[in-house]
């Protein structure tokens, strides 16, 4: 079976270790060609660009990188979508489908925490996916990669561009009925040494990457440069 190809939107800014070592730990995971939609740091090496122009707002511009990638032709039918703080932390022979559960549950415990347009936009995508029929839809935002095809994610796409705020994962994932196992998000946003170690994923906010031990963690286990990337850091 062909591995699939990945996928990473990558924000404007060349000084982004978050991505080096997310690179570095596809190591542990099989997979075809790499992508960057967006901006390529120039220490990148050895993986596919698809330029995007940034947008006015992060939420935009994921969904342009995500777009122009789908309409690549270069890129295989079966990609993982990453983001640049994803790392995978033991080898993985295949992504699982992975989910938050409950979106209505997962709604009310980020109430207290979650931005304005984060909440926003989780708010709006639940209302599009009730008008769909989808009421009872799960989530799944979750910071790990996301296994997808350029056909679902384009008709995703589709459906969800009147949104400003589009939660795209859980727009995918409940209009194609991906099913899943639900985990508890992998995100680590504080700088404490207490977080699961064992974990095959890791997800880090710039802070906890930057200070926390969980970035000293990440760091340690990717010390030795990979395939796609120029000098050492």
């Amino acid at each position: 079976m062909t591995p699939p190809d990945i996928v990473y939107p990558v924000r404007p800014g060349d000084d982004n270790h978050e991505l080096r070592y997310s690179l570095r730990s596809l190591a542990n995971l099989p997979h075809g060609r790499v992508w960057i939609a967006g901006h390529m740091p120039p220490w990148v090496r050895g993986v596919g660009h698809i330029p995007v122009p940034p947008q006015p707002t992060k939420y935009l511009s994921s969904t342009a990188n995500l777009r122009a990638a789908v309409e690549h032709p270069d890129i295989a039918e079966e990609f993982l979508y990453f983001n640049d703080d994803f790392f995978v932390m033991q080898p993985v022979e295949a992504m699982p489908v992975l989910h938050r559960g409950p979106l209505e549950q997962v709604e009310r415990r980020c109430a207290h925490r979650a931005t304005g347009s984060y909440a926003q936009g989780l708010r709006e995508t639940r209302a599009l996916l009730a008008d769909l029929g989808h009421k009872r839809p799960l989530s799944y935002e979750l910071h790990v990669p996301m296994p997808m095809s350029k056909t679902r994610a384009r008709e995703t796409l589709e459906a969800g561009q009147r949104l400003q705020l589009l939660h795209k994962r859980t727009l995918y994932g409940n209009l194609h009925q991906v099913g899943g196992r639900q985990i508890f998000d992998p995100k680590v946003l504080t700088r404490s040494p207490r977080f699961p170690h064992n974990a095959p994923f890791l997800s880090t906010a710039p802070d906890t990457f930057a200070a926390g031990s969980v970035g000293q963690f990440i760091r340690r286990q990717f010390a030795a440069p990979g395939p796609y990337e120029a000098g050492r850091s």
